[in-house]
């Protein structure tokens, strides 16, 4: 039988595609571009995620890799982060305690483990650490390594230089600290530090030799272009790990009630977080249970990097909900690119 050709409204020109070889060739993409991407129609949206899949499986094959949280210190913030249940300003109802006990960051360092993460992430809530936060995170970071063979991400806030050094002669592989929007629309979430202060903590940690993990959130009233702005700032500073969150409006904080986006929203801006940052691991964050939904698994044909277990003060998916994802996408966890085989080429 002749085969069929797809009706005019549905045979897409080869853009994406054409794209994607682009970049699979010089790893360079535009702001128009970007901004397509983030434009695209809902039509094309399987397009755009095949361009994207293609350029992820290219550095990361078929591999997924796990994030683990531990908010080792929770509440008592005197930041306004208008997003974070954490902050000053907000009502919210989470649980509130000083710096956790070494034998308590032990025990969910065993239980990352358990649950297959390849990276161990300690966070407080606080403007920067305090000179005893700084040395417990040093003293605990070396035997959490020698014990469960974790990497060690360390979300501290604002940091200088000399703390940014000692936590990576701790051994700190690298240090959290999103950006989360654009200089433009900084002021309007945040007004106790700068969008100025964040760049500087990353660069101090960069001086030290740190890796860095630096993402944003979307669906706080940011524009595309505010979307745009942040991924070429992170590909020009060569940030290693970027996870980008979707904002899960809690109850309490200055942004509660605020629902902007739709799972292809999320999609789109994975799509492009991946074609402007093509080497960078980029993981599916906060929000994506409840934003994504029944369309997660498509992210990681884009994204390569999830949290697995719950966020700092929000329940996620169970992780057995995210093997069983993970293996009916046929993809594998790995641990560290060591246990990764080099991935088949795919057709250019």
């Amino acid at each position: 039988m002749p085969t069929a050709s797809l009706p005019a409204d549905l045979a897409f020109p080869s853009t994406w595609h054409a794209l994607a070889t682009r970049v699979l060739a010089d790893g360079t993409i535009d702001r128009e571009e970007a901004r397509a991407i983030l434009e695209s129609p809902d039509a094309e949206l399987p397009d755009v995620l095949a361009a994207a899949w293609r350029v992820r499986y290219r550095h990361f094959g078929n591999t997924v890799q796990l994030f683990f949280l531990m908010n080792a210190k929770s509440g008592l913030c005197p930041e306004d982060c208008g997003y974070c249940s954490q902050s000053k300003v907000s009502d919210a109802e989470i649980p509130r305690y000083n710096l956790l006990s070494a034998p308590k960051l032990l025990d969910a360092a065993r239980l990352a483990a358990e649950r297959q993460s390849k990276t161990f992430c300690i966070v407080i809530s606080a403007r920067g650490p305090s000179e005893r936060e700084i040395d417990f995170v040093c003293g605990i970071v070396p035997e959490i390594k020698r014990q469960y063979g974790l990497n060690v991400c360390a979300c501290l806030g604002l940091l200088s230089p000399d703390q940014a050094r000692r936590l990576a002669a701790a051994g700190v592989d690298k240090v959290n600290h999103n950006l989360n929007t654009s200089e433009r629309f900084y002021s309007e979430v945040c007004t106790t530090h700068t969008y100025a202060d964040r760049v500087a903590t990353l660069e101090a940690c960069r001086s030290a030799g740190l890796q860095l993990c630096s993402g944003g959130i979307m669906g706080m009233g940011e524009t595309h272009e505010d979307l745009i702005d942040m991924a070429f700032e992170l590909r020009s500073m060569q940030v290693e790990s970027i996870p980008l969150n979707f904002l899960n409006s809690i109850d309490g904080t200055p942004l509660e009630g605020v629902s902007r986006l739709t799972p292809r929203d999320c999609l789109r801006g994975l799509a492009m977080m991946r074609l402007v940052n093509p080497a960078a691991e980029i993981r599916i964050a906060g929000g994506r249970e409840i934003h994504l939904g029944s369309l997660q698994p498509l992210g990681l044909y884009a994204a390569n990097s999830i949290f697995v277990g719950d966020y700092l003060t929000t329940k996620g998916q169970l992780p057995e909900a995210d093997y069983k994802m993970i293996e009916e996408l046929g993809f594998v966890i790995t641990r560290g690119a060591e246990s990764a085989e080099p991935p088949p080429s795919l057709p250019r």
